[in-house]
């Protein structure tokens, strides 16, 4: 079990404790792009006290966790496998309905509510920038990173144009394109709460956008906190 200080990263405690992820959202606290940062800084940018923070993570790491799996030991293969098959998959399902919600809010109320036309926009930049990126991913990367991990397994050396750290750099930095993006939509939605009155259709709009984002940090915290670091390792080994 990992000892949590106010100047251990957000990053460290989210990697090594899995009960973490959910503290850290019910608190607002990015772990995934903005997780580089101390438990202190994190906790100050958002207006939190962090000793409450502490003590939210201490009772989550005392409590008996779901049945997760440990994806700082299981192989990199299995680890890419279930972020192809469970948040890449659903990143492309969410993004269809959501742009579809959003076209249907934007008509029937961006008269009123000028910020919606700009959300809009930014999902559409959201989806013309994560797509390709999923593609680059399940393409390349991934498939390199199961041959690196056969190989060194194998007890051989990888034939390859470089390091693993620069196609893993570009990834990391379309993750924090979008998490830029999620950031602006989350500030413009007023925290993806809609107006007293809303429809059921604006509501379903901000939920959607909420759940996307939850999943987005997930997803992005395997790769940045546990895959990428794992094969850059396992590549300078």
């Amino acid at each position: 079990m990992i000892t949590i200080t106010p100047e251990t990263t957000v990053r460290e405690i989210a990697a090594a404790e899995a009960a973490a992820a959910r503290v850290f959202e019910s608190f607002g606290i990015d772990y995934c792009c903005g997780g580089r940062k101390p438990l202190a800084q994190a906790c100050g940018e958002r207006g939190v006290e962090a000793g409450a923070v502490l003590a939210a993570l201490e009772e989550a790491m005392q409590q008996p966790q779901p049945d997760e799996r440990d994806w700082s030991a299981e192989p990199l293969a299995a680890l890419c496998r279930h972020i192809e098959d469970t948040h890449h998959v659903f990143t492309r399902s969410e993004m269809e309905r959501i742009q579809g919600l959003a076209g249907k809010v934007v008509a029937r109320h961006g008269a009123d509510r000028a910020e919606l036309g700009e959300i809009q926009e930014r999902i559409d930049a959201l989806q013309g920038e994560l797509l390709p990126h999923l593609q680059r991913e399940e393409l390349m990367l991934f498939p390199y990173i199961a041959s690196l991990e056969r190989t060194r397994s194998a007890g051989e050396t990888q034939a390859s144009g470089g390091s693993v750290r620069n196609p893993i750099r570009v990834m990391i930095a379309d993750h924090d394109a979008a998490a830029a993006e999620m950031a602006a939509i989350r500030k413009l939605s007023r925290e993806y709460t809609p107006p007293q009155g809303a429809c059921p259709t604006y509501r379903a709009f901000y939920a959607a956008l909420a759940e996307f984002e939850r999943d987005l940090h997930r997803h992005v915290h395997l790769e940045n906190n546990i895959l990428f670091p794992r094969a850059i390792a396992l590549d300078e080994a």
